[in-house]
């Protein structure tokens, strides 16, 4: 069956060769919910890896929100996640302030390269990190270069390594991150180098550990939860698969 030039077949989601496992989304997907979302929440935040927390910690307050004493909790962890956050990039922006300047003579290049404006029917590929090179202000937002904002709408192929948010298994929406061991190390990504992915309606794809390559229709866009941004990448998916070795 063909979905928006993507071929699904014998239950494999693929463009090309060498395809994750793709499985049809119904009544027997087993989404990861309350108390398995909380752990993994809980131990994100034990961590210090507050980007990764965030929205994890978001959707279970929207989970228990008959529950005022735990509600009341994760609220504070919300709050501490936002503030460290903050305090991360307001040290990174102090660091660069007071970087050395320039020597005499040399090329000031400026803080970023802006990213060319897309070509009609191609597909944009850049590195995650390539793609948010640029500071963003999470707290207030509206600060996303012009260039980039052009790139939402289009064909877009990024790699990355693949966070599940709510579900272990059939997954249909998940983060992708330009490392793995930053996470892991407290070392969170930045919103501007994470992106919301999302399979086709009515298919989704099985956990991998490795690296992959996913192709499909960016999205710019500040999106907020409860007044905070939690996202400014999405991509549509049409193509999720391993990366080359």
């Amino acid at each position: 069956m063909r979905f928006a030039g993507l071929t699904f077949a014998a239950g494999i989601l693929f463009l090309g060769t060498a395809a994750l496992p793709c499985h049809a989304d119904s009544a027997t997907t087993k989404p990861i919910g309350g108390g398995a979302l909380e752990t993994r929440a809980e131990v994100a935040f034990g961590r210090g890896e507050w980007s990764l927390a965030l929205p994890m910690l978001q959707q279970v307050a929207s989970d228990v929100k008959s529950n005022p004493d735990r509600l009341a909790q994760i609220q504070e962890q919300i709050r501490v996640c936002n503030k460290q956050i903050a305090k991360a990039q307001a040290d990174a922006a102090m660091v660069a302030k007071l970087s050395p300047a320039p020597a005499p003579g040399a090329v000031d290049t400026g803080p970023r390269k802006p990213h060319p404006a897309p070509m009609p029917g191609a597909t944009t590929d850049l590195e995650i990190k390539d793609l948010g090179n640029f500071d963003y202000d999470i707290e207030k937002g509206g600060n996303i270069p012009d260039d980039v904002k052009r790139l939402s709408g289009t064909s877009f192929r990024t790699r990355g390594f693949m966070i599940p948010l709510d579900q272990a298994e059939s997954i249909t929406e998940f983060a992708l991150v330009p490392s793995l061991f930053s996470c892991c190390f407290g070392q969170p990504p930045q919103i501007q180098h994470t992106l919301v992915v999302h399979c086709p309606k009515g298919k989704a794809v099985s956990y991998f550990p490795d690296q992959i390559v996913v192709e499909g229709t960016l999205k710019v866009e500040e999106k907020k939860d409860d007044g905070y941004i939690i996202s400014i990448f999405e991509i549509d998916a049409k193509s999720v698969k391993p990366a080359p070795k």
